[in-house]
């Protein structure tokens, strides 16, 4: 949310929550074309309370990184006023630290209670909440007293509609913002209809906005559908829908999201799997065969012909790595590492480097007190991936790394941050460049 503002719910369009379909490149494109507000995929709450939030300079995103290195959030400032992050809870506390945690960078917090699949229902998350309406108020008091103006919930209708209206209003009183209820029941499919009647009666007895959830696949083609959807009570594999202008050929809107994905470094096996949804029918094309065997995002552009893109925009990602130059050229994260070790009388940090063959840029772990630490990025050096390793070590265990203008922390002896030493081995001659944790 907006510093000075707060997201309003009224009248808009949105891009519903879709497991492993709402991540950043697909979130980007559904605003771009008109959407108002956008969710994430649901995110469990035990994942994300275990992440570190890190600032990635080169992709100018915030990552939400757990401790295996997955990115298992990633945003950016052009949708920190309009994302919505739904989080998978059953547990009060975990959801207060979950909202903690992110808050900052979103424009509103959503407690799944409407998803009635195994992945999300296990454990007494999503539409299983529906069974224990103490334990949905508990969960949402306690991630309200983060904010309560970013906290609103999604639900999913019961058979009964007198049962459906009173637990929306039970919610409505812990103070969320919003409601979106997906107008099917906890048993029912995508083939099954929309009870729009209950979508609209839900809105009737509430004074908050109401967001219908659900069904867009079938009763939204057009933009001029969202109207009269909203009416009666939406995108799904074609975003431009938002568009008043649209809905555009979806080889047009796959090829913007490709181009998006490889902008924000989306992980390949996600880029694929969105794209494979959107070509539906076609997925055994040609085209599509090409992209289901693709396991890079380098390989999935050479099927669009986007090659020449996909080269230009890791020339761009490059510059801007070699742009950010923190640190002295004589003075490196990794002395700094190896110091510190030695002060805490800990093993030498120990440093394993792979290299990736279609592009052969190196990444590397570093194990330093027992643990991994990687850095999401692929370097051009092997000597550059170690230094990449060494400052997420360094920023996860809050040590100082030597950058210009940090305050001494006495881990380098003042010789060596004054003087450059003739002579020095060639990664030290080097200025060093950012990196940061994560999952790619």
């Amino acid at each position: 949310m907006m510093a000075a503002s707060r997201l309003s719910f009224s009248n808009i369009t949105a891009l519903a929550p879709m497991v492993r379909v709402g991540t950043l490149p697909m979130r980007l494109l559904a605003l771009d074309y008109g959407a108002d507000v956008v969710y994430s995929e649901e995110l469990i709450d035990i994942k994300m309370a275990q992440c570190h939030r890190l600032e990635n300079k080169v992709l100018e995103t915030v990552d939400f990184v757990a401790p295996d290195d997955r990115v298992m959030f990633r945003t950016c400032e052009r949708e920190k006023g309009r994302v919505v992050f739904q989080m998978g809870t059953a547990d009060p506390e975990r959801a207060l630290t979950v909202a903690r945690l992110v808050e900052k960078d979103v424009a509103a917090i959503d407690v799944n209670m409407g998803c009635p699949k195994e992945y999300s229902t296990k454990g007494g998350m999503g539409a299983a909440l529906l069974s224990d309406p103490d334990k949905i108020e508990a969960v949402r008091t306690s991630a309200r007293k983060q904010e309560s103006d970013k906290v609103k919930a999604r639900s999913r209708s019961s058979e009964s509609l007198e049962d459906t209206v009173s637990l929306v209003q039970r919610i409505e009183k812990t103070g969320v913002a919003a409601v979106a209820v997906h107008g099917r029941y906890k048993e029912e499919r995508p083939r099954h209809p929309i009870h729009c009647d209950y979508i609209q009666a839900v809105a009737q007895a509430v004074s908050i906005p109401v967001i219908a959830n659900g069904g867009s696949l079938d009763l939204v083609k057009t933009h001029g559908d969202i109207e009269d959807f909203r009416t009666a009570t939406a995108a799904m594999w074609n975003v431009s829908v938002f568009s008043s202008r649209g809905p555009f050929p979806v080889e047009h809107v796959m090829e913007e999201y490709l181009k998006c994905a490889i902008r924000y470094d989306n992980h390949a096996f996600n880029t694929k799997y969105c794209l494979c949804q959107m070509l539906r029918d076609k997925v055994e094309s040609p085209l599509g065969k090409q992209v289901q065997a693709a396991q890079t995002n380098a390989e999935i552009s050479d099927a669009y012909g986007l090659q020449e893109f996909y080269q230009q925009t890791q020339e761009e990602l490059q510059a801007r790595r070699d742009r950010v130059r923190d640190y002295p050229p004589h003075i490196t994260p990794k002395m700094f590492l190896l110091e510190w070790s030695r002060r805490e009388k800990l093993e030498q940090p120990l440093y394993e480097t792979v290299q990736r063959s279609q592009d052969r840029a190196f990444q590397s772990v570093v194990t330093s007190a027992g643990k991994k630490y990687r850095s999401s990025l692929w370097e051009k050096s092997k000597k550059f991936a170690e230094q990449a390793a060494a400052i997420v070590c360094l920023r996860v265990l809050g040590i100082p790394e030597g950058r210009i203008g940090e305050e001494d922390s006495g881990l380098v002896c003042k010789r060596k941050r004054e003087v450059r030493v003739s002579g020095t081995a060639d990664e030290e001659k080097k200025p060093i460049l950012m990196a940061c944790r994560g999952g790619a």
